[in-house]
C-alpha cells in the first residue's frame, strides 16, 4: 500500500516554498521522493535540499502576481523537466482590517495573490497536465474559508473563493485526469504565526476550539498534501479538507 503514496520520479512545483508551510511542504514531497521546484520570489534564496536517497528541492523564481512572468516561468520548467505533476498552490497570505475601515488597496493585495496569482498560476500548470492525461492540484486553503473569522473579511473572502476554484476546476478538469483539492489548515505553528501563538491568553482562546486540543504543525499539513498529490487520492477530487483537530465541526 505504501507505494501509492510514493512520489518518485513526479515534479512538484510548490508556490511560496521560501519559509514557513511552504518551504515544510517542498521538503515533504522531496522526503515522498518527488523533484520538487520551490517557488521563491528572489533568487538566491536558501531552499535547495536533498531528502537522503529520496528526491531533491530546487529553488526557481516565481512572483505569481505576474501573471505572464509566472505562464513563462512554468512553460520552461516544463519543457526543461517534461512535466510537471503536482502542484501545490501555497503561496498566499493573510491581513486583518476592520471591514469599515477596508481600502481598495487592501482588498486588491489579498486578492491579487490569494485568488488571482492562485487561478493563474494553476491555470499555465493545468495546461501541461491536460496536455498529458495526468495531474495533481492542491490548493492550500484556510479553515477560514468555512468558518467566520474576526477583521478578516477580504481574508475569509479569499479562501472562500479558492474553495469555489476548486470546485469548479475539479468538475473541469476530471475528465483530463487532472484532480483538483484543498487542505484548510487551522492555526499552523510557524516563525510567522510564533507571535501569536506564544501568546498564552491568544492561544488559550485558540484551543478552546479545537477539540483535540492543540494546534497545528507544517506535518499535519504536509501529511495532507502528499496524499491529496499521490495516485492513492486518485478517485478525489473537488474536495477541501479539513485539517483543524475540528474547529469546524463544532
Amino acid at each position: 500500500m505504501s507505494e501509492m503514496f510514493d512520489l518518485t520520479g513526479q515534479v512538484a512545483l510548490v508556490t511560496g516554498a521560501s519559509r514557513g508551510i511552504g518551504r515544510d511542504l517542498a521538503r515533504a514531497l522531496a522526503s515522498a521522493g518527488a523533484t520538487v521546484l520551490a517557488g521563491v520570489r528572489e533568487p538566491g534564496a536558501d531552499v535547495a535540499w536533498t531528502a537522503p536517497g529520496r528526491g531533491t528541492v530546487r529553488p526557481v523564481v516565481l512572483e505569481i502576481r505576474d501573471v505572464e512572468a509566472t505562464r513563462r516561468t512554468v512553460d520552461a520548467l516544463a519543457a526543461e523537466l517534461g512535466r510537471i505533476d503536482i502542484l501545490v498552490n501555497n503561496a498566499g497570505f493573510g491581513a486583518e482590517h476592520d471591514a469599515v475601515d477596508v481600502t481598495e488597496a487592501d482588498w486588491d493585495a489579498l486578492v491579487d495573490v490569494n485568488l488571482k496569482g492562485t487561478f493563474f498560476t494553476t491555470q499555465a500548470v493545468a495546461r501541461h497536465m491536460l496536455a498529458r492525461g495526468y495531474g495533481r492540484i492542491v490548493m492550500i486553503s484556510s479553515q477560514a474559508s468555512l468558518v467566520g473569522l474576526p477583521r478578516s473579511a477580504v481574508y475569509c473572502a479569499t479562501k472562500g473563493g479558492v474553495n469555489a476554484l476548486v470546485r469548479s476546476l475539479a468538475v473541469d478538469w476530471a475528465p483530463g485526469g487532472v484532480t483538483v483539492n484543498a487542505v484548510a489548515p487551522t492555526w499552523i505553528y510557524t516563525p510567522g504565526t510564533a507571535e501569536r501563538l506564544d501568546d498564552p491568553e491568544f492561544l488559550r482562546g485558540v484551543l478552546e476550539r479545537i477539540p483535540v486540543g492543540r494546534v497545528g504543525t507544517p506535518a499535519d499539513v504536509a501529511a495532507a498534501v502528499i496524499y491529496l498529490s499521490s495516485r492513492a487520492a486518485g478517485l478525489v477530487t473537488g474536495t477541501v479538507l479539513s485539517v483543524d483537530g475540528g474547529w469546524t465541526a463544532r
